[in-house]
């Protein structure tokens, strides 16, 4: 019978494994374009979106007023089919692309993450479609204390 603990070392085990064998830098080189954009517009372009059209099908989650910079939630859903990627952008940070989460229609497209803000920006949630449309919602989270050394 398995506890949590051994539950606990295994996936530290397969994790050490995995960054061994290479896996953290495979996965920034993933998509190396996209996360070194300095534009909505071009991370969205790098990802393999074309032009930006909002959607209410597309939920970004996130606070209206972030106390703390260095630690902002942010989430994005969709309920779409045919969605390829969702990703989370921050305008106003020196590299816009914060998260990118490679979905399919098995997978429950709602995802969480923590990103870090420098200041006061619109913020993106997007999905790729399989057919190349990137359909947007976002919103202004205002920073009242900088993240990026502000």
């Amino acid at each position: 019978m398995n506890t949590r603990r051994d539950a606990l070392k295994q996936g530290a085990v397969l994790a050490g494994l995995l960054a061994a064998a290479g896996y953290p830098q495979y996965a920034l080189a993933f998509n190396k374009n996209a996360f070194e954009a300095k534009s909505v517009q071009e991370a969205i372009k790098a990802a393999g979106g074309g032009a930006l059209t909002e959607s209410k099908e597309v939920t970004l989650t996130g606070p209206d007023i972030a106390e703390n910079g260095a630690v902002v939630p942010l989430g994005v859903s969709t309920g779409l089919a045919g969605v390829k990627d969702l990703l989370i952008l921050v305008e106003k940070n020196p590299n816009v692309l914060v998260a990118m989460f490679r979905v399919n229609d098995a997978v429950d497209a709602s995802f969480m993450t923590r990103a870090k803000m420098g200041q006061s920006s619109d913020v993106y949630a997007v999905a790729i479609m399989a057919d190349g449309r990137a359909l947007f919602s976002k919103k202004e989270v205002k920073v009242t204390l900088g993240g990026c050394g502000g």
